[in-house]
């Protein structure tokens, strides 16, 4: 037990205690946020704990085994904390939270309650609800490699090792026509083939979309314009003058990792595995294919003679 725990219980055995709860929020962008529900502002762990902020948190289900322990958070929205538009643009989806109890007039006593990430988010009006998974969630998600034709590491990964910052994989510049933040089209992005940027990645580099990632469906010309779609819009407003950058797209297939990315050492498929139409194909009696055979694998003469 860590010495703040047991300051905490040394406190609680008193009887007479002053505790409170305290959150901290880690976005995956590194921006952190605390609150509690004290009536006053705490500090600790290197961040202020914010008491004006309406969070509360629902009862905590937590086990000994490996289910998943889980809670709710419900909050208020708040220009100077959580906002619905980092809500809708999913800045918060994953992030990091811890809980604590805390002694509101000590607060270097104190023990931790929860540690997991944040889950489903809805918003209403002028509030917020957050599920609260805990570290187990992540023994939920599939592991190991699967075997297949294509290559399973992700492009740039610690698999995969291509650099995607050499020159000539990437592109970044001014959007200069933006539909539905979806679509957008350029007249000066020059010096790479079509479809190069397909099964890419977009990410925003500044305004009201900085940080988000989008993937790339389609990368073609239409008469002298690049037009890049992707898949989904960025949840937030793109407007013309944001800056924008482009990463390679990958097909996952073999000559791609040659051809492309000169990375075929790095390769993680499987490209000369049977397929499932080989596996399912019925056993043969004769080399000569052209023999007409039944579902059975026998051939039709030798079934009429069974007869």
């Amino acid at each position: 037990m860590s010495a703040e725990a047991k300051a905490l219980e040394s406190h609680l055995a008193e009887g007479l205690t002053t505790v409170c709860r305290a959150w901290r929020v880690v976005r995956r962008d590194g921006v952190a946020f605390g609150f509690t529900d004290h009536d006053r502002e705490l500090r600790f762990e290197e961040l202020s704990f914010k008491a004006d902020s309406g969070l509360t948190a629902g009862t905590l289900q937590q086990t000994t085994g490996l289910s998943v322990d889980n809670t709710e958070a419900l909050g208020v929205l708040s220009d100077t904390a959580i906002t619905e538009a980092d809500i809708v643009a999913g800045r918060f989806d994953g992030a990091e939270v811890t809980a604590w109890l805390v002694n509101w007039a000590d607060p270097s006593a104190r023990k931790m309650l929860f540690h997991g990430t944040i889950g489903e988010i809805t918003n209403g009006t002028g509030a917020f609800r957050a599920e609260l998974r805990g570290l187990t969630e992540m023994l939920n998600q599939p592991q190991g490699r699967t075997y297949h034709s294509s290559c399973s590491a992700v492009l740039g990964d610690g698999s995969c090792r291509a650099d995607l910052g050499t020159p000539g994989y990437r592109f970044e510049g001014a959007v200069e026509d933006v539909e539905d933040a979806r679509v957008f089209r350029f007249t000066n992005m020059v010096g790479f083939d079509v479809g190069w940027f397909e099964r890419g990645r977009a990410t925003m580099l500044s305004g009201a979309g900085e940080k988000l990632i989008g993937l790339v469906k389609n990368d073609r010309f239409e008469g002298q314009t690049r037009v890049i779609e992707l898949w989904e819009p960025f949840r937030a407003v793109i407007s013309a003058g944001d800056t924008l950058r482009l990463e390679a797209g990958c097909d996952k297939q073999k000559t791609t990792c040659l051809l492309k990315f000169n990375n075929l050492l790095n390769f993680r498929g499987f490209p000369s595995i049977p397929g499932e139409d080989w596996l399912m194909s019925p056993p043969a009696v004769t080399d000569n294919r052209d023999v007409p055979s039944t579902r059975s694998g026998f051939p039709t003469d030798v079934l009429d003679d069974e007869k």
